[in-house]
């Protein structure tokens, strides 16, 4: 069950270092990338933000046909909505007081990072159809669709970037934005396409004793909505304070090269929690499942550990990403911080997993809070010590906020550790 999703993941997360390699070879690199990894990506992000979870949601709730019916109807209005937000802040003045009066970004990046915010108009609609669908093939069991739709996601986002790169007259930004669009609207008619037999499968099976209604599902997933909502909330904070901070247009370029290899290390462990959600009904399943997370901890943060301790490193961000010398230096350095992240990813999905299996996702929220709290008193301090290269404290805030995150689901998770030994 888990590999496809894994898989999935992982492609998903080349995605982000193919852009940034692509924008790194078009005109104005530092520029392009400080646009898409500072303003585009943190805002568009924040806006789907309330459809992420929906993945978890569906793969827990879509029982029958009358569930299904219902989340469909809910995610494809949510989702609508959430793309005009996303139209009235890309195409009116309420960009200039977003980006400007309250990110502060440095003015050179203002006028790109509206040209891609726009191209990303898309996105959000995209992403809730292909999660919400993606939910109903995890609870068939048939993983596989997931992985192969990411693999044509990717496929069509790179037949953009290279003719971006063939043509090489667009801006960085625009060539970025549309492949990740495009990527976005592929997938989901994909799996639109794809889950038809499941569907006519759950359209034909019992309907549930008890039926899902409208209020059951609010309570259920609004706590899980504002989750990534707020944890999302973090990165334009997070590209505000390093905008305040010492070399500010090399830290905003070099954070979407560092995130996107990260995030292909990271995917193993967030795949797990939707394996953690399916698995919960089944007898003694937390024992095998920690020996699992446990290896797929080490294992993730060893590789990117080997990355930043070897030549490896500059040979990925010059040659791969194409970072100047400079901007190489900073991110070799800055990468010994991401090592950590990838180890602690496969814990906060299986922690996670066991709160929503349980409907329990309010704690979720509260660990969000928890963690946007931690970066976010890490990032004050950075910025009114002002001394510091801005996209150090940007990570170190993340790892710090990460931490009390799990400190919180560990501490409320304990409680279904004892009830499962009582029985």
């Amino acid at each position: 069950m888990w590999w496809p999703l894994a898989t999935s993941w992982m492609l998903m997360g080349l995605e982000f270092p193919l852009v940034t390699a692509t924008v790194s070879r078009l005109v104005d690199p530092e520029i392009h990338l400080a646009a898409y990894g500072g303003v585009v990506f943190p805002l568009s992000l924040m806006i789907e933000a309330p459809v992420i979870m929906i993945l978890v949601a569906s793969t827990a709730l879509c029982k029958d046909w009358l569930a299904y019916r219902l989340i469909r109807n809910f995610i494809v209005g949510l989702g609508s909505i959430l793309t005009v937000i996303h139209v009235v802040v890309a195409f009116t003045p309420v960009y200039g007081i977003i980006v400007q009066d309250v990110l502060g970004v440095p003015e050179v990046i203002v006028e790109p990072a509206r040209m891609g915010l726009q191209c990303m108009t898309p996105w959000t609609l995209s992403i809730a159809v292909r999660r919400f669908l993606q939910g109903v093939v995890i609870r068939a069991g048939q993983t596989r669709l997931i992985g192969l739709g990411t693999l044509v996601r990717l496929i069509v986002s790179s037949a953009v970037l290279l003719g971006g790169l063939a043509v090489s007259s667009f801006p960085g930004i625009v060539v970025a934005t549309v492949a990740m669009s495009s990527g976005a609207m592929v997938e989901a008619g994909f799996i639109l396409i794809f889950v038809r037999p499941i569907l006519r499968n759950l359209k034909a099976s019992p309907a549930h004793s008890s039926p899902l209604t409208l209020k059951q599902l609010s309570v259920f997933y609004w706590p899980l909505a504002f989750t990534p909502l707020i944890s999302l909330g973090n990165l334009p904070i997070v590209s505000a304070a390093i905008s305040r901070m010492p070399n500010a247009i090399e830290s905003l370029a070099v954070w979407p090269v560092l995130g996107g290899l990260s995030f292909v290390f990271r995917g193993g462990g967030l795949a797990m929690q939707e394996v953690v959600v399916a698995l919960c009904d089944r007898p003694h399943f937390l024992v095998p499942l920690k020996r699992f997370v446990a290896m797929i901890s080490m294992c993730t943060s060893g590789m990117l550990f080997v990355i930043a301790a070897t030549p490896l490193s500059t040979l990925w961000f010059e040659w791969g990403a194409a970072l100047t010398p400079e901007l190489t230096m900073l991110a070799s350095t800055a990468l010994w911080l991401m090592v950590i992240f990838p180890a602690l990813s496969p814990w906060e999905s299986f922690f996670q997993g066991q709160f929503v299996h349980r409907g329990a996702t309010s704690t979720i929220t509260q660990a969000v809070c928890l963690y946007l709290t931690g970066s976010s008193i890490f990032l004050l301090v950075g910025v009114l010590y002002g001394k510091i290269t801005g996209l150090y404290v940007g990570l170190a805030a993340m790892l710090t906020g990460f931490g009390f995150q799990l400190w919180w689901l560990w501490r409320n998770s304990r409680r279904f550790k004892d009830r499962s030994s009582n029985t």
